[in-house]
Parts: C-alpha cells; structure tokens; sequence
C-alpha cells in the first residue's frame, strides 16, 4: 500500500502543475488584452520577429519605425478606407463576422480553392498585437481566443485605435504615423484623402507594395476603396 501510495504522489503532482500551467495560459491573454486597455503597447512580438526572419534569412535589418498616435489624431479619411476595405461590419460583429465566413466558404467551393481570409479588423488587431504572421491553426486558435477577449473588455473603438497604430505598412513600418513618414515624409496629419486611400489599400501586402510606385492592382484597390467609401456609411470617431 505504501508503495502504491508513494507511486501516485508525482502522478498528482504532474496533474497539479499541469492544471496550474493551462490555468496560467487561459489567464495570461486574458491579462494582456486587460492592460492593453489602458497602456499602449511599447512593441508588438511581430516587431521582434521581422529582424530575427531578416537575420536568418540573410536579409538586411529594416528599422523599425513605430510612433503612437491616439484615435482623434489619425485622419478621418484613413479610419474610414480601412474599414472599407479590411471590415465594412466592424460596428456591427463581435469580432467574428459569419456571414463574411460563410460567403467565403461558399466561394472557395465554387471555385475549388483554398477559402479565402475573411478576419476582421479584431482578428487582425489581435495577430498584430500579440501574436505572429502565418497560417498554423495553433495561431488561428490563439486569434480567436485573444479575439473574444478583445471584443469582451475593449470598446471597439480602442480596438481600432490599437489596429492603426499596430499594424504592419511597410518592412519595418508599424502604424499609421510611421507609415505616413516613411513613405511620404509627412506626419499623419498631413496626409491627403488619396494617400489615406492608398495605405490603407496598402494593408493585405504592406511588404510587397510600394505606395510610392504602386502596382496596377495596387491602384486598383485604391481607386476601388475611394469608390465605396463614399457608399458606406460609419459612426464619427473623431480626428481631422
């Protein structure tokens, strides 16, 4: 008996500490969403992993260039291009919109492919804050997860304010008012509605796009988000 007694004492032991460390992960996005509420994110994983990809892939270490700007300081017309063309029902989901899940789902059966990403602007904001580019389901579930938290303890409105200081414009570019230096050499305020348009159409491939010589599909989007905009109507968010 004592023997057995003893034999079971790690087996439980083992069992706590693994209890304690799923606990632990279930907590940690939970705590991290928590203070993104209040504090803006100094660095994001994805700009320590760009310069690692760089180095081992012996590229040349881009720069980082990341520079905060609140809600009321981004220009009105860039807010409302990104929503246009990355989430139109931004206002109107809690962070998973279904009806664009199932349209591409049907689509990509249509036409034999591989579906399309249908990730809001949550989705994205969560996988630029915390998480890291690619496709594994391991990190779609982590999206998700950090997704639900998101949209349970931020307004949506800080939602976006993170997203377009966060997200990925250019190699080594994070953020709106980085974005408008590095390309434009003027600061956010300065942008004209057509450069809004145009980084925003930036977004699905900010490191193989030039918005400074844009590509035939580049100037595509464009022209096609500065079209629907004008068709799509969005709460005020403030800013110029």
């Amino acid at each position: 008996m004592k023997r057995g007694k003893s034999a079971a004492a790690p087996r439980r032991r083992w069992w706590l500490w693994l209890g304690v460390l799923i606990l632990v992960l279930l907590l940690l996005p939970i705590l991290q969403v928590a203070c993104v509420r209040f504090i803006n994110p100094p660095l994001t994983p994805l700009m320590l992993l760009r310069p690692l990809e760089a180095r081992f892939g012996g590229q040349p270490v881009a720069a980082r260039r990341y520079v905060w700007r609140p809600i009321g300081q981004i220009p009105r017309d860039f807010v409302r291009f990104v929503l246009v063309g990355e989430d139109q029902r931004f206002f109107r989901h809690h962070g998973f919109d279904w009806r664009e899940i199932r349209l591409a789902r049907a689509q990509a059966e249509r036409e034999g492919r591989e579906v399309r990403g249908a990730s809001t602007i949550s989705m994205q904001c969560a996988r630029s804050l915390f998480l890291w580019q690619g496709r594994s389901w391991v990190r779609k579930g982590l999206e998700a997860y950090y997704t639900f938290w998101m949209e349970l303890l931020l307004p949506k409105r800080r939602i976006l304010e993170l997203y377009v200081n966060v997200i990925e414009m250019g190699d080594g570019v994070y953020g709106l008012e980085a974005a408008a230096q590095a390309h434009y050499g003027v600061s956010s305020r300065a942008l004209t509605r057509d450069q809004c348009a145009m980084l925003a159409a930036l977004l699905p491939a900010p490191r193989s796009w030039d918005p400074r010589a844009p590509s035939p599909r580049l100037s595509a989007r464009c022209a096609k988000l500065m079209r629907q905009e004008k068709q799509v109507a969005f709460p005020e968010l403030g800013g110029r």
